[in-house]
């Protein structure tokens, strides 16, 4: 495997070895002692979810203002253009955004750890999206950064996406507490 660290302090996208010949392909998407050392985490992941989007739908960018979530993300079918935004001020990336498209042909993996503001844009026609949480997901205390504050400048690759009513009204990044 491959990890490639970003300019977030922290985030690391992983390029998967893929075993593949006329039959098809198998990969290792998580293997506990590896992912630990290879990322330099020490964290259990307590929760997998799987969404799947249409395309041009863009969900985020979501955090979780108590007991923040970190997540290994990976798109099993289709493609997005996926995204974190470090809004932990305490951090020497604070503000900064990162992306990267994930599909079902490249396989890559995307490493956030707690802290981090996410979302993603399908890019194919839909887009089978997991990722393995490190906490418990908490309704109360879901956060939403608006995905095109132009305080961020995420360059997203499309102008005008689906959106659900709480993403269309996520707050700025100088309105985060």
């Amino acid at each position: 495997m491959q990890v490639i660290d970003t300019r977030i302090q922290g985030v690391k996208i992983i390029q998967p070895k893929v075993f593949g010949d006329a039959r098809g392909f198998f990969l290792e998407t998580f293997e506990k002692k590896r992912y630990q050392e290879m990322l330099n985490i020490d964290v259990d992941f307590v929760q997998d979810n799987h969404s799947r989007s249409s395309k041009g739908v863009l969900r985020g960018l979501h955090f979780q203002k108590l007991n923040p979530q970190g997540k290994l993300v990976r798109v099993v079918r289709g493609e997005v253009f996926d995204v974190v935004v470090d809004i932990r001020k305490s951090s020497p990336t604070y503000g900064a955004w990162e992306g990267v498209v994930l599909s079902e042909e490249n396989k890559t993996q995307f490493w956030l750890p707690p802290g981090l503001a996410h979302g993603f844009v399908v890019l194919s026609e839909t887009a089978d999206f997991e990722y393995k949480c490190t906490d418990y997901y908490n309704p109360a205390h879901e956060g939403c950064l608006l995905w095109n504050d132009p305080a961020v400048g995420i360059e997203w690759p499309i102008e005008n996406p689906l959106l659900s009513e709480k993403d269309k009204v996520g707050q700025l990044f100088k309105e985060l507490a």
